[in-house]
């Protein structure tokens, strides 16, 4: 029973709030090293901290994972007794004064450039400030792990539950072509007689050498394998889409970005069929509460964007 009484007492001691504001933070970023920049302390200097609070408590805080840390269950019970206290002595003691820091945002380059920047220009306008990084979903994925990222907008839902991922958006696949290229083809009612052999010689445009917008096309809509190489590979659709725009032979495409040059006949679909390729996009943030309300605002003014869309 004295044991007991020992253990009991020596977790119910004070604890250093200095400690806890430190594990406040790695909680609510998921990273060491971006508590570190945060708090304006050298990542050894949050480790030891974590360390020494845990020897107090007696209790593991976080699992160490290969990028990043996730919050142990007794992490989350902690994190919500002291959240209200510690932000409310920060609020008082004017640590809140300084403006939010930049909300780090990063995606496929053409969705970010077409579908979002324009649906958070309000949330500009009120003083939230961003950082966009394009780029492929995996080392984006990485990098959100490692704390370099708030938000990363995926094309496949991650792996593990270590990120939160919800859905965002479908984006439809269509197969187009200037309308030059398109008389030649036969159109599409000859590419919706004939399937895939429509296209046979035709030149291809695509994103990359491996060609994976195309071939899950193909696989997809003509139950068949791709098998030829590309006249043209450029990793960005926009230019894809500018060269099939100018003639040089056909691609695939998210409809979002060729809509407006399908409404006005620069490019024409060739073929529409009645189970288009959907791929669903995640938006996904790092574990824990952020400890910048303005990642909050942005999360959920692009899932409002995406619901009204």
């Amino acid at each position: 029973m004295r044991d007991r009484e020992s253990n009991h007492h020596s977790v119910a001691a004070p604890l250093d709030l200095n400690l806890l504001r430190t594990f406040l933070t790695v909680y609510r970023t998921g990273s060491f090293t971006a508590a570190a920049r945060l708090l304006g302390l050298s990542q050894p200097t949050v480790t030891t901290q974590i360390r020494a609070l845990e020897r107090q408590l007696d209790r593991e805080l976080f699992e160490r994972l290969a990028r990043g840390v996730s919050p142990v269950p007794y992490a989350d019970e902690l994190a919500a007794r002291i959240v209200d206290p510690l932000d409310s002595l920060a609020t008082v003691t004017g640590e809140d004064d300084a403006p939010a820091e930049p909300v780090h945002l990063a995606g496929p380059a053409e969705f970010l450039t077409h579908s979002v920047l324009p649906g958070l220009a309000p949330l500009v306008e009120t003083g939230v400030r961003l950082r966009i990084t394009p780029g492929l979903t995996e080392p984006l994925l990485e990098d959100l792990r490692a704390g370099r990222h708030d938000l990363v907008i995926a094309t496949f839902r991650p792996r593990g539950r270590a990120l939160a991922a919800v859905p965002l958006n479908d984006e439809e696949f269509v197969l187009v072509a200037a309308p030059e290229q398109a008389g030649r083809i036969g159109g599409p009612a000859r590419v919706a007689a004939e399937g895939a052999a429509a296209l046979h010689g035709v030149p291809l445009v695509a994103y990359a050498e491996d060609l994976p917008i195309v071939r899950r096309y193909w696989r997809h809509v003509f139950g068949t394998r791709l098998v030829r190489d590309p006249a043209i590979t450029m990793p960005d659709l926009n230019a894809v889409k500018a060269a099939v725009t100018g003639g040089a032979g056909f691609t695939v495409l998210p409809r979002y970005l060729c809509a407006a040059e399908l409404a006005s006949g620069a490019l024409i679909l060739l073929h529409d069929p009645d189970d288009p390729p959907i791929n669903t996009g995640f938006l996904v943030q790092r574990p824990g509460a952020s400890g910048n309300p303005h990642v909050a605002l942005v999360r959920d003014q692009l899932l409002r964007v995406a619901r009204e869309g």
